[in-house]
């Protein structure tokens, strides 16, 4: 099985299944014939697993352990008990403080913030918030079309040149060999508009979003 159905089936992206690879979770054979990856059922099952134990937040080194038998299931379980039940903790005080300042009279000006401030404060220390902390896709996405127009402009700027003195120079150069040096510099430009197209695609599948649980 080809990484393609593997992505569809097991719903990671390649980038994702790489990443894994890279670290040693998973190693798929390879087709002698043509060196693709070539994933089992085994290969399959790993996966599932990985992307079940991430989804409860087990980090890749957890990961790493207990394929090599540092750590076992019950051990990384009791640990994810321990963490959540902290998190609990955690949001019952957020809540705490959010009813409590709803059943008050405060205003934005007037809020008893100290208090409020102070507990805060402590949760962040200990690596809690509730604010949302990843770029949107949006924003991640104007950012590939800007830079991808600045790198672009630039082969798009010589073509002009070149195109401009070609039609204008009484003594022009050769044809083919305006073509020619024309046929190079659309070469690149290609690549940046295929490179674009295959990041949006990232951004819009998600790969972005896995790579920030790494």
């Amino acid at each position: 099985m080809l990484i393609n159905e593997v992505e569809h089936i097991v719903g990671l992206s390649k980038k994702s299944i790489r990443y894994y690879e890279e670290n040693g979770l998973l190693v798929p054979k390879r087709n002698q014939e043509n060196d693709y990856r070539v994933y089992t059922e085994k290969e399959i099952r790993t996966l599932k697993i990985i992307k079940f134990l991430r989804e409860l937040n087990v980090s890749i080194r957890e990961l790493r352990q207990l394929k090599d038998g540092d750590l076992t299931l019950q051990e990384c379980m009791i640990d994810r008990i321990q963490k959540i039940e902290k998190e609990e903790e955690n949001y019952q005080k957020i809540k705490a403080m959010c009813v409590s300042i709803s059943t008050s009279n405060d205003t934005y000006e007037t809020i008893e913030i100290e208090e409020y401030f102070k507990t805060m404060n402590v949760l962040n220390k200990e690596g809690f918030t509730m604010r949302e902390i990843k770029t949107s896709k949006t924003k991640k996405i104007v950012g590939a079309i800007i830079s991808s127009f600045l790198f672009g402009s630039f082969f798009l700027f010589l073509i002009g040149i070149i195109t401009y003195f070609q039609c204008t120079e009484p003594k022009n150069m050769p044809w083919f060999i305006y073509a020619f040096m024309i046929f190079i510099l659309v070469i690149p430009l290609l690549g940046i508009i295929v490179n674009l197209i295959h990041r949006i695609k990232e951004i819009n599948g998600g790969e972005e979003d896995e790579a920030s649980k790494y």
